[in-house]
C-alpha cells in the first residue's frame, strides 16, 4: 500500500501521544483528501480543543471565536478562495481581514487572500471541522440547513382525511424541541441580527418554508426550509415567545429575549394564520442602540431646526405618523433625547421598550397584567412630570388621556398609524377626540418614511434621463445617481437609511380649520401655503443631492398628482424659477371661468404683483350680493381695499362689488390713513407690504386713535408664517388670511368680521 503523506504533518509536533509508530499507522490508513488534524480527531487521540490550546503556543496566534463573525466579511473574500484555502472569513475591515484557518503555516493561502482582498491578512486558530460548518453557513445557508437536520427525527407529518387545513398538521413541543430544530432558529435569528434585520419573515409556502430578511426596509428571501422542519421551526418559536403552540388557528403576541454575541435582543413575536400554515414575524429590537440626536437622522436643512422650535413648546401634543416600520420611535427617542436634562422630568410608557435611556422614567406596558396605554397614562399624569411620550395611542380612551394631559400644562409626544400629517387629525376626529380638544392641543405633526442611503462606495451617476412622468419634477441637468451594487452593500447598491419628512406646524388658521371639522385635505392646502413641504419634496431633496435614488423614492411616496406644483431645483418645495404669485393668479383666473367665477378682464395689463394669488373659485351670481346691503334699505357695508397693486386691487373690488358691497381703494400707507378719514370704511383689508408706511404701521396708526381703534381690520399677506401672524393680531387685526386665498374665503370672513362687529 502507497503511503499517504498528510499535508500538515508539521502538526505532529504539537500533538502528544502522536509518536512516529502512530503517525505512519495513521498514514496508511489514511483518506484521501482528509488532514492529519481530521484523523487525530477521529482516531480520539486528541481533541479540536486540545490541538487548538497547544497551536495558540507555539505560534503565538489567538483563537478564532465564530458566534462574533461579521457576515459581511463573506463580501470581501470570494467563496472560491476560501473553500480552495479552507480558511474562514470572520471580520473585514478597509485595512484588514481576519481569517481563521487550521494551518497558519500556508504561506500560499496567506499571499493569495492578501492578494485578491488588499489587505492585511490576521490569522485566528479555529478547527478544520468548524471551518467547513462555518463555510457552509456563510456561502450556502440552505446546504448549511440540509447538514443540520440530517439528524433531525422527522415526525409523520400528514394532512388529516377531511381536514386539509395546514393547522391540523400534528407538531408537539417535542418536535419543537429537537436540537437541530433549536440550532435551526438560533442559526436564522443571529444571522438575522448580524444582518442588521429589522424584521424576520417565517412563512409556510407550496413546498417549504421561506425565511426572509427586512434589511434597509426591503424584503430578501434567505433560504427556504423543507415543510417537515419548517413546521417544527414556527413552533420553536412559539415556545420562545411564550406562546400556546395548541392554538393555530387565532393570531397571537410574545416576546422573547436572546443573547448575540453576548449582548441581549429583545424579540416581539407575532403569529398570523394562513392558507398554508402559520406566518411568524420576529421584530428585532437592540435595546442597546444608541439613541440618534436629531442632527444624525439625515434631515433636509431646516427640518431639524423645525422640529426643535416643536419642542420648545412646554406644553401640547407633538405626533409623529406614519407606517410601521418608518422610524416613528427613532425619531421620538430623538426629540426626547433634544430636550432631556436634570430639571425635566421625563416618562415614557411603551410597548415595548425599544430603546433604554439614562435620565428618564420608561413604563413597560403589560397588557395581561391590565397596565393599558390608558391606565399606565393615567397614573403617570400623577408622578408630576413634565413630558409624557406615549408610545402610540391606538383607542378613544388613551388619546382623551394625552389631549386632557396637554390641556393642563404637559408636553405630549406620541405617535398615530397615519399617511400624512394632516391625516392625523381625522384619525383623532375618528377615534373620538372632539375637533375644538385636537384645535386647542395640538401643536404640530410629524409625519416621515424612511429612505434607503445609496451604497457610497459603488454609487454611479444615472446616465439616462428620468421618466416622462418625472421630468417635470427634475430640473435639467441636475446629476442623479442609481444604485450599482457591491461587496460593502452586499450587492443591493445601498447601505443604510434616512428620515424624509412632512412638518406640519399649527398656525392660526390652522387652528380654525381644525376646530370647524375641515376635511384633511382642505387643512393640507393651508398647512402648505404655510410652509409645510410635502413627503415627496423632501425626499427629492435628497435625491439631487445625490444621497439616494428617484426609483427608492418613488417606492416609499407617490408621485403627487399632474396639477400640483412642481418644488425648485433645491427639491426644497421651492416654486420653479420664474414663477410667481402673480403669474399663477393670472393663469388661475384667465382660466375659463364658470358662470359666477372672477376673471380679469382681458384689457388689464400683467399683473405686477409678486406676492398675491386669488384663486378661481364659483362665487354668487350679481343678484345675490343684495344681502351685503343693511337691513331696512340702509346702505351697504363699505369697505377699504388697500394693496399697491392695481390690476389685482380692481380684482378684489369687482369681487366685492359683485357681493354688494360699496368698495374705496388705497395704494399705500399714507392714503389708507386718509381714506380711512374722507371714508369713515366699516371694514378694512389691509395688505402688509405696502411701499413707505407698511400694513404694521397703519395697523398700528388706527389702533392708537380712538376714533379708528374699532374699525375691523383683515390682514392679507404672502408671508405666512406664525410669527407674522402672532404680530398682526398683537397689532390688533381682527383676522389674517395667507396668500392665495380663495373668491369665497375673502367675502366670508368679510361676512364673519363684520357679523361679530354688529
Amino acid at each position: 500500500m502507497a503511503v499517504t503523506a498528510f499535508p500538515d504533518e508539521w502538526l505532529a509536533q504539537s500533538v502528544e501521544g502522536l509518536t512516529p509508530d502512530v503517525l505512519q499507522k495513521l498514514r496508511d490508513k489514511a483518506d484521501s483528501g482528509r488532514t492529519l488534524w481530521e484523523t487525530v480527531v477521529a482516531e480520539r487521540i486528541a481533541t479540536d480543543a486540545q490541538i487548538i490550546e497547544k497551536l495558540a503556543l507555539r505560534f503565538r496566534l489567538k483563537i478564532a471565536d465564530v458566534s462574533k463573525m461579521d457576515l459581511g466579511a463573506r463580501n470581501g473574500v470570494p467563496e472560491q478562495l476560501a473553500r480552495r484555502h479552507h480558511v474562514l472569513p470572520l471580520r473585514l475591515t478597509d485595512s484588514y481581514v481576519e481569517i481563521g484557518t487550521s494551518n497558519p503555516l500556508d504561506l500560499d493561502a496567506e499571499k493569495a487572500l492578501a492578494f485578491n482582498t488588499a489587505r492585511e491578512i490576521r490569522l485566528f486558530l479555529l478547527a478544520p471541522s468548524r471551518i467547513s460548518e462555518k463555510l457552509d453557513e456563510l456561502y450556502k445557508p440552505d446546504k448549511a440547513i440540509d447538514k443540520l437536520l440530517e439528524g433531525m427525527e422527522h415526525a409523520e407529518l400528514q394532512t388529516l382525511p377531511d381536514a386539509p387545513a395546514p393547522e391540523e398538521l400534528n407538531v408537539s413541543e417535542a418536535d419543537a424541541s429537537q436540537k437541530p430544530v433549536v440550532r435551526l432558529v438560533d442559526m436564522i435569528i443571529s444571522e438575522g441580527i448580524l444582518s442588521r434585520a429589522s424584521d424576520i419573515h417565517v412563512e409556510p409556502e407550496e413546498g417549504g418554508v421561506a425565511v426572509r430578511y427586512r434589511i434597509d426596509g426591503v424584503l430578501r428571501q434567505v433560504m427556504k426550509i423543507p415543510r417537515q422542519a419548517g413546521l417544527p421551526l414556527i413552533s420553536r418559536i412559539k415556545i420562545m415567545s411564550s406562546l400556546d403552540i395548541a392554538d393555530r388557528l387565532r393570531p397571537q403576541d410574545g416576546r422573547a429575549r436572546v443573547a448575540v454575541n453576548g449582548q441581549p435582543i429583545d424579540l416581539r413575536v407575532s403569529t398570523l394564520p394562513a392558507q398554508l400554515g402559520e406566518k411568524v414575524v420576529i421584530r428585532i429590537l437592540d435595546s442597546r442602540a444608541t439613541v440618534k440626536s436629531l442632527d444624525s437622522l439625515g434631515l433636509n436643512p431646516g427640518e431639524g431646526e423645525a422640529i426643535k422650535r416643536l419642542l420648545e413648546n412646554h406644553e401640547g401634543i407633538l405626533l409623529v405618523t406614519g407606517p410601521t416600520g418608518s422610524g416613528k420611535t427613532t425619531t421620538l427617542y430623538s426629540c426626547i433625547n433634544q430636550i432631556k436634562s436634570e430639571g425635566v422630568n421625563i416618562v415614557t410608557v411603551e410597548d415595548p421598550v425599544e430603546y433604554r435611556m439614562q435620565g428618564i422614567v420608561q413604563v413597560q406596558v403589560q397588557e395581561k397584567a391590565g397596565l393599558t396605554f390608558a391606565a399606565a397614562l393615567r397614573s403617570i399624569l400623577r408622578q408630576d412630570p413634565n413630558v409624557v411620550l406615549v408610545g402610540e395611542i391606538r383607542d378613544k380612551e388613551t388619546a382623551q388621556i394625552a389631549v386632557q394631559a396637554s390641556l393642563t400644562g404637559h408636553l405630549v409626544l406620541s405617535t398615530l398609524h397615519t399617511n400624512d400629517a394632516a391625516n392625523a387629525v381625522t384619525r383623532l376626529v375618528d377615534i373620538g377626540v372632539e375637533a375644538y380638544k385636537i384645535a386647542a392641543s395640538l401643536r404640530g405633526v410629524v409625519a416621515q418614511r424612511l429612505m434607503r442611503k445609496l451604497c457610497p462606495t459603488c454609487k454611479e451617476v444615472w446616465m439616462e434621463a428620468p421618466p416622462p412622468r418625472l421630468q417635470r419634477w427634475i430640473p435639467k441637468g441636475t446629476p442623479l445617481y442609481r444604485a450599482a451594487g457591491c461587496p460593502d452593500c452586499a450587492m443591493t447598491g445601498y447601505r443604510g437609511r434616512f428620515s424624509i419628512l412632512e412638518i406640519l406646524t399649527m398656525t392660526p388658521e390652522l387652528e380654525r380649520r381644525i376646530a370647524a371639522g375641515e376635511a384633511a385635505d382642505r387643512i393640507a392646502e393651508a398647512a402648505r401655503r404655510g410652509g409645510m413641504k410635502s413627503l415627496w419634496e423632501s425626499g427629492l431633496a435628497h435625491v439631487t443631492r445625490g444621497e439616494s435614488t428617484i426609483d427608492d423614492l418613488t417606492r416609499v411616496v407617490d408621485i403627487p398628482a399632474e396639477e400640483e406644483r412642481p418644488p425648485a431645483a433645491d427639491g426644497a418645495g421651492a416654486r420653479p424659477s420664474g414663477t410667481t404669485r402673480a403669474s399663477g393668479a393670472r393663469d388661475s383666473l384667465r382660466r375659463s371661468p364658470s358662470p359666477g367665477a372672477v376673471a380679469i378682464p382681458p384689457e388689464l395689463p400683467q399683473p405686477v404683483s409678486t406676492n398675491f394669488d386669488l384663486l378661481e373659485e364659483h362665487t354668487s351670481p350679481v343678484g345675490a350680493g343684495s344681502r351685503r346691503s343693511g337691513a331696512h334699505g340702509q346702505p351697504a357695508s363699505k369697505v377699504l381695499l388697500v394693496d399697491d397693486e392695481d390690476s389685482l386691487r380692481k380684482v378684489m373690488r369687482d369681487l366685492l362689488e359683485r357681493e354688494g358691497y360699496d368698495v374705496t381703494e388705497a395704494r399705500d400707507g399714507v392714503q389708507a390713513l386718509d381714506q380711512v378719514d374722507r371714508v369713515g370704511p366699516d371694514i378694512i383689508v389691509l395688505d402688509l407690504n405696502l411701499p413707505g408706511l407698511d400694513g404694521y404701521g397703519v395697523l398700528s396708526h388706527l389702533r392708537s386713535r380712538p376714533a379708528t381703534a374699532s374699525i375691523p381690520v383683515i390682514v392679507l399677506t404672502a408671508k405666512g408664517d406664525e410669527d407674522n401672524e402672532v404680530r398682526v393680531f398683537e397689532l390688533g387685526a381682527d383676522d389674517f388670511l395667507t396668500k392665495p386665498f380663495r373668491a369665497r374665503a375673502l367675502s366670508a370672513r368679510l361676512e364673519a368680521v363684520l357679523g361679530r362687529r354688529r
